[in-house]
C-alpha cells in the first residue's frame, strides 16, 4: 500500500466506522461465537506474499466481525463502560497518522505540554484542588502500581529500588475486599507480598472501609514489627460501587504519615458534576487520585488520569536518567516518561482535547446525569415487579439485583444461568458479582449513546427471560418427580 492507497481506503474506514455506530443496535451485544471460531479461521502461518486491502477487508468482516463484543452498543450494561465519542475517535486517528513518541518533550513538545493543560481541565472540572499536578497514564491499574511502588519507597526511606526488599522492613498496605483486583496485582508486582495486604471490613450503605479497624490494624502491625506504607480507598468501586469515606480513611492515616491513594476509576468522571462530589468528600487530602476519561468521560482506551500531590516522589521512584534520554538546554521542563512505568507514551491528551472542546463539559454533564436517572428509574421499576429484589441500591448508574424466583433451591446458581441466558439472548450484556456472599446481577448504565429507550428496552429483557427462566426451572423440577406406586394389597 502506498499514501495514495492509504488515502482511498482511509475515507472507506471512515465511512465504515459511521456506519458501525449508527448500526450497532442491529447487532448482538456480546459475541456470540463459540471459543476457537476465530482462531480456525486464521492461517497457521504468515503470508509470504501481500493481500490486496479488498481482500483483507472482506476477511474482516468475515472473520473478526462475528468475534467482537460491541462495547460501544447503547445496551451494554456490564463491567463498565468503554466509550468513544466522535471527536476523540478522529483525535486517536490523528495521533496514530503521526505515531510521535512522546517520552520527553522535545521528542514532541506538544504532546506534553498538551498533557499538562489537559489535566488542567480535568481537575477543575472534577472539583480537585490546584495543588494536584497530573499525568496520562495508560489504565488505572498502572496508575495504582506507580502510587503503591511510591508507598514503598517512602516507607523504606527510598531505599527498596537501591537494596532490593529481602534485607528491608515488611511492609503493610490497607484497603477494603471492594477494591479492584489490580490493586492485588500491584502488592504483587511491587514485592511486597499478597499476605501484607490487610483487608478491612466495610460498614454502611456504601460499604466504605471501617476506620476504626483501619486504626486497630495499623497499630496491631506496628507492635508486630511491621512497617505500615499505605492506604488505598476506593470510590465506585467495580462490584457494586462502594465508596470509602475517604475523610474518615485519611484521617485515621494522617495519624501514622502513611501514603493515601484514591482509586476513582469510573466514578471520577461522574465528579464532573458537583453533586456527585460527596462521594469522595476529603479527595483533596490524598496523595494520589486516579480517574479514567476512558469509561465515561467519552475518549477511547487508554487514558487514564492520575492525580498527585507530591509528583516529586513518584519522579523518585520511577526516574532513570541516563545520557540519551536527558533533555540538556531547556531547563523547567517535564519528561512524563518519569511518571510513568513505561518508557514510551502516546499522544493521549491530543483526544481529551477534541473531546472537551467538542462537546463542553455541560453536554457531557447531562450525559451522566442522564445515566444515574435511568438506572435509579430502572431499579425502581424492577423494585416493584414481583419476585425481584434490589441487593444494592444504585450508586450513581450501578445497582445490583436478584430474582428470586419460586420454589427455586439454589439461587446463586439460578442467578448465573440468568445471567448467561439474559447474554446469550443477545439484546443486552450484563454481568455477575458477589455481595455479602450472594451471586447478583450487576447493572450499569454509561454508554455515550444509550437512551431512555434502551434502559426500558433492559427492563423487559431482563423480566421477560427471568420469567421464562424460572418456569423453565419449575418445570424440570416437576418432571423429575417420583410417581408415588399404589400401595400394595
Amino acid at each position: 500500500m502506498d499514501w495514495d492507497d492509504y488515502e482511498g481506503w482511509g475515507k472507506k474506514i471512515s465511512t465504515w466506522g459511521a456506519s458501525y455506530h449508527k448500526a450497532l443496535r442491529d447487532y448482538s451485544v456480546r459475541s456470540q461465537i463459540k471459543p476457537g471460531e476465530i482462531l480456525n479461521k486464521l492461517d497457521t502461518s504468515p503470508p509470504e506474499e501481500g493481500a490486496k486491502m479488498e481482500d483483507i477487508m472482506k476477511d474482516f468482516n468475515d472473520i473478526v466481525m462475528p468475534g467482537m463484543t460491541h462495547w460501544q452498543h447503547p445496551r451494554f450494561f456490564a463491567y463498565f463502560p468503554s466509550n468513544a465519542s466522535p471527536p476523540a475517535i478522529l483525535a486517536d486517528f490523528l495521533a496514530s497518522t503521526m505515531a510521535a513518541q512522546c517520552m520527553l518533550w522535545q521528542t514532541s513538545p506538544a504532546a506534553t505540554e498538551m498533557e499538562t493543560r489537559m489535566m488542567e481541565w480535568l481537575g477543575q472540572a472534577v472539583g480537585l484542588s490546584k495543588h494536584f499536578k497530573g499525568v496520562i497514564q495508560d489504565s488505572a491499574s498502572s496508575a495504582s502500581l506507580t502510587a503503591v511502588l511510591t508507598m514503598r519507597e517512602r516507607a523504606l526511606c527510598w531505599q527498596g529500588n537501591k537494596k532490593g526488599l529481602s534485607r528491608l522492613n515488611r511492609l503493610r498496605i490497607y484497603a477494603s475486599n471492594e477494591n479492584h483486583s489490580s490493586i492485588a496485582r500491584a502488592i504483587w508486582i511491587a514485592g511486597i507480598g499478597q499476605e501484607n495486604l490487610v483487608r478491612l471490613p466495610v460498614v454502611g450503605d456504601l460499604r466504605s472501609s471501617d476506620p476504626t479497624a483501619l486504626r486497630t490494624a495499623i497499630k496491631a502491625d506496628i507492635s508486630a514489627g511491621y512497617t505500615p506504607a499505605g492506604v488505598i480507598c476506593v470510590t465506585g468501586a467495580t462490584g457494586m460501587g462502594a465508596c470509602d469515606d475517604i475523610s474518615a480513611m485519611i484521617k485515621v492515616a494522617k495519624e501514622f504519615d502513611l501514603y493515601i491513594h484514591v482509586d476513582a476509576a469510573w466514578a471520577g468522571s461522574a465528579m464532573i458534576c458537583p453533586e456527585f462530589r460527596y462521594l469522595w468528600q476529603g479527595v483533596d487530602d490524598a496523595d494520589s487520585v486516579v480517574l479514567n476519561p476512558h469509561k465515561w468521560l467519552g475518549v477511547q482506551f487508554d487514558c487514564s488520569a492520575h492525580f498527585l500531590k507530591t509528583p516529586s516522589d513518584l519522579v523518585r521512584t520511577l526516574a532513570i536518567q541516563p545520557e540519551y534520554l536527558k533533555t540538556h538546554g531547556q531547563d523547567g521542563v517535564i519528561n512524563y516518561s518519569e511518571w510513568s512505568i513505561p518508557l514510551g507514551r502516546r499522544f493521549r491528551a491530543l483526544k481529551l482535547w477534541f473531546l472537551l472542546r467538542s462537546y463542553g463539559l455541560e453536554n457531557l454533564r447531562t450525559r451522566i446525569r442522564n445515566h444515574v436517572v435511568w438506572s435509579i428509574s430502572l431499579a425502581k421499576k424492577l423494585h416493584q415487579t414481583p419476585h425481584f429484589e434490589i441487593t444494592t441500591d444504585p450508586i450513581l448508574s450501578l445497582f445490583t439485583f436478584r430474582y428470586l424466583a419460586p420454589a427455586c433451591e439454589d439461587l446463586d446458581e439460578f442467578t448465573q444461568q440468568l445471567v448467561e441466558a439474559i447474554n446469550n439472548d443477545g439484546r443486552i450484556y450484563l454481568t455477575q458479582t458477589n455481595v455479602s456472599g450472594q451471586r447478583v446481577v450487576r447493572f450499569q448504565t454509561g454508554q455515550f449513546e444509550t437512551t431512555q429507550d434502551d434502559v426500558d428496552q433492559a427492563f423487559y429483557v431482563i423480566r421477560e427471560i427471568a420469567e421464562k427462566l424460572s418456569k423453565s426451572v419449575q418445570s424440570r423440577k416437576v418432571s423429575k418427580r417420583p410417581i408415588r406406586a399404589d400401595p400394595p394389597k
